[in-house]
């Protein structure tokens, strides 16, 4: 068993420490520290019982210990086996064999470790003079590695307000940052109401709060986890300190916030992607608003996650009843001009397109910009090979040789819909069969809770005579929809059914369908029409005089969401490990989110439109999911003002910041707030007000 450290903090009375060392195995070792010296607990009779109950565990586990499967004598049943006791300050010399300091009328008498570091024998080990706000000087570099860190019903004493007690915290978690160990825990115990977070009942408003979960940001923390905190829990706890005096804490209500790492934020260099274009390397930067979007690989075979669960199982499903062919999908650039794909959906979705310039680099990754070549393999992909098409009339090979490769205008895929009249014009095309594409696509759009510029598709073509289509086409619909029913029905972890009811929506034109689900698994407030799909049944540009087709589209992210109760989609694109092994293979429950609560962060901006030039909505929102890396989560537009003498009109709109995944501060908001208001100055032509 791996051995643990855990650090206690502002122990008033030591009482929280003894407790706690009751319940311990032998691979745990304590660090108890207060802020107080010796002589100031001298005059406490409750500290003086608590360090004499610590010294005599540390005897106890002194004591040989009995062979293997003996029965256990002595510590009252404890369970435990604490290798020593050590009490430090800075009188003490640790080379010293023992030492002693005065507790009220008698001196107790402390064995201390003789040249040997504390950290190698597991124990319990007592501090005085520790300050929570500078943790990094209270331990030797080597002995700053603590597994789990407790901070119980913190309190600047006296009759501090909310203020004080927030900048307490906030410089304590700062603290943490230089003490905890990568993959360790912070417990914050606060009186009902202090954290600020939902979780509170009742839950006061946030200017009278602690704010802990804001404050815990400023160290790189995030909550992921709260529970009700209770004195019976720790037989013997008594916790002291209340307006700096013996009485305690009001404990009912109290919650135990359970805090972690959080990944950090990105730099805005943007990754560089190189590619094969006939027999020449392209590159180009990530495109802004798709930052850690691209080439994730989330449907390809090593992977786990939800989104290709969930396509595995829906493609399974479908094959039950249909005869299935897989197509193997291509990358998702497609080349500006002439191509074959003439859809009417085109102008539609290219609108909304990622456009991106490619420009030739045959250069190796040395000569790249952005660091070595071994700092290049981390962000440089390439991928396989994409020919464009010719030109009429163009000599490829006397083209290539005038060097008029050198700049290349291609979009990123907007839907898989663009595909479909490749695939049924191939020759092997199967009358009867499911023909399966899945892939990524990208497309801009509005900054709203369940529309992404990123997500994850799965196309069914389905070609049949035309006399069968009535019955064919039924036949789809009825399987699609009790596959989609039996997915959106699962069973919470308390045991009750969270559901999701599919409708098939018919278009104006009386021919095509939306998917629509309307979803409770997002609670009452979320309690809406999603759309997560298509079925197309007449497309203007595709003309067969003996066969009708389908186009049955899917947002497998969407799904995914609903399946597991995800309720940000920006979760399904986190880097942070912890996400996938929510996931169990072969089991299907309800996505417990390792950030709990995250702070937001609210900004109003306000601006004059320059008229000639118009304002492009679309690329305002785009432009503030990219300087925002995806934490504005809310764009409300709250009011139109025209000067009555200059009829310039301005528009005022409120954006909300929030991370679904990482610690946001409120100064990192300000200065993308900044970024933002610089950035929509220059490139959207506006008047900032």
């Amino acid at each position: 068993m791996a051995s643990r450290r855990l650090l206690l903090v502002g122990e008033g009375n030591f009482s929280f420490a003894a407790a706690l060392s009751e319940t311990l195995d032998p691979s745990t070792s304590v660090t108890a520290t207060c802020l107080q010296g010796p002589a100031d607990l001298a005059r406490d009779p409750a500290a003086r019982r608590n360090l004499q109950r610590l010294r005599e565990l540390g005897s106890e586990a002194s004591k040989p210990r009995p062979a293997a499967g003996a029965p256990r004598v002595g510590g009252a049943g404890r369970g435990v086996a604490l290798d020593c006791l050590v009490f430090r300050k800075p009188a003490l010399s640790r080379d010293s064999g023992f030492a002693g300091f005065r507790l009220g009328r008698g001196f107790l008498w402390l064995h201390i470790l003789r040249c040997l570091p504390v950290s190698i024998v597991p124990g319990i080990e007592v501090r005085f003079g520790v300050d929570c706000t500078q943790l990094a000087d209270a331990f030797e570099p080597l002995d700053r590695e603590f597994d789990r860190i407790y901070f119980n019903f913190p309190h600047c004493g006296r009759k501090a307000g909310v203020a004080k007690n927030r900048e307490l915290l906030a410089k304590f978690f700062q603290s943490c940052a230089d003490v905890l160990t990568e993959e360790g825990e912070i417990h914050v115990t606060l009186c009902r109401g202090q954290g600020g977070t939902q979780a509170d009942k009742p839950m006061r408003e946030w200017h009278n709060s602690w704010q802990v979960v804001a404050m815990a940001a400023l160290g790189g923390f995030i909550l992921s986890d709260v529970h009700p905190f209770s004195c019976e829990a720790v037989p013997g706890y008594k916790c002291t300190g209340y307006r700096s005096q013996a009485k305690s804490f009001h404990v009912e209500g109290a919650l135990n916030h359970i805090f972690t790492h959080s990944l950090p934020f990105e730099g805005s260099q943007p990754r560089i992607f190189k590619i094969r274009l006939d027999d020449h390397w392209f590159s180009f930067p990530e495109p802004e608003g798709l930052a850690g979007k691209l080439n994730r690989g989330f449907l390809e075979a090593p992977s786990y996650h939800p989104i290709k669960t969930i396509n595995e199982k829906l493609i399974s499903e479908l094959g039950k009843a249909f005869p299935l062919k897989r197509l193997k999908c291509s990358f998702p650039l497609l080349p500006q001009g002439p191509t074959n794909v003439r859809t009417y959906w085109n102008c539609d979705i290219l609108s909304a397109a990622f456009w991106i310039s490619l420009c030739e680099d045959n250069s190796n990754s040395e000569s790249l910009p952005g660091g070595t070549r071994q700092d290049m393999e981390d962000f440089l992909v390439s991928f396989s090979k994409l020919s464009l098409p010719e030109a009429p009339g163009r000599d490829s090979k006397e083209e290539a040789h005038k060097g008029t490769y050198g700049q290349a205008k291609v979009c990123l895929r907007p839907s898989l819909l663009v595909h479909v009249q490749t695939v049924i014009q191939a020759p092997d095309f199967l009358p009867g069969s499911l023909h399966v594409l899945s892939g990524p696509v990208f497309r801009k759009c509005h900054i709203l809770p369940f529309t992404m510029p990123a997500f994850h598709e799965t196309l069914f073509i389905l070609g049949f005579n035309k006399s069968l289509k009535d019955g064919s086409l039924q036949s789809l619909l009825d399987h699609l929809k009790g596959i989609l029913e039996s997915f959106l029905t699962q069973i919470s972890l308390e045991g009750s059914k969270l559901s999701s009811s599919v409708e098939f929506v018919f278009q104006p034109n009386g021919k095509d369908y939306m998917i629509n689900v309307k979803s409770h698994n997002f609670g009452p407030s979320c309690a809406k029409d999603l759309l997560i799909g298509s079925i197309t049944t007449s497309v203007a540009s595709i003309v067969n005089k003996d066969q009708c087709f389908v186009f049955v589209s899917m947002n497998l992210d969407l799904l995914a969401m609903l399946v597991w109760a995800i309720s940000d989609w920006r979760m399904l694109w986190t880097f942070d490990k912890r996400f996938l092994k929510n996931f169990i293979p072969g089991k299907i429950e309800p996505f417990k989110s390792y950030s709990l609560y995250p702070p937001c962060y609210v900004h109003d901006i306000s601006f004059w439109i320059d008229e000639e030039k118009g304002f492009d909505e679309l690329e305002f929102h785009t432009m503030a999911r990219a300087v925002s890396q995806d934490t504005v989560t809310s764009i409300q537009f709250l009011s139109c003002f025209q000067h009555p003498k200059t009829e310039q009109v301005s528009l005022c709109y409120r954006l909300t910041y929030q991370s679904c995944d990482k610690a946001l501060t409120r100064q990192q908001v300000a200065s993308m707030q900044s970024q933002f208001r610089k950035e929509i100055q220059q490139r959207l032509h506006v008047t900032l007000r």
